[in-house]
């Protein structure tokens, strides 16, 4: 089991940017994907940014050449760069593990692992 813990949520304003961070503890593994996902109030989880143990990476087409997804394997962390935030963008995010993937993959179902999320505001 994988533990994961999120940090950097804050409150910003439009145009600002923030970057997240994900902790991870336990083995990950060879083949594993990490991602971010965020949820907002009254609405489904979505799939935001992935990347998988290859360094490949997927994007939500709402955050495309805003958001960098990145990871700092020696340290078993994950980032979420975000810049140009709109107040869309407002959400809980989650960073989210599963250890048998060999393509990054933005479906909430295929991640077994889950931190317990960090605010982001975005105010116009």
């Amino acid at each position: 089991q994988v533990q994961l813990v999120e940090s950097g949520g804050a409150s910003v304003q439009s145009g600002g940017s923030l970057r997240l961070s994900c902790a991870a503890s336990g083995h990950l593994g060879e083949r594993h994907c990490m991602a971010w996902f965020r949820q907002a109030p009254g609405k489904g989880r979505e799939g935001v940014a992935s990347i998988d143990s290859a360094g490949n990476k997927a994007y939500a087409d709402s955050v495309k050449d805003r958001f960098t997804i990145s990871r700092d394997n020696a340290n078993n962390t994950l980032y979420l760069q975000m810049d140009s935030l709109k107040p869309e963008d407002t959400a809980m995010y989650y960073c989210a593990a599963d250890l048998r993937c060999w393509v990054p993959d933005l479906r909430a179902g295929f991640y077994t692992s889950w931190g317990q999320g960090t605010q982001v505001t975005v105010s116009s």
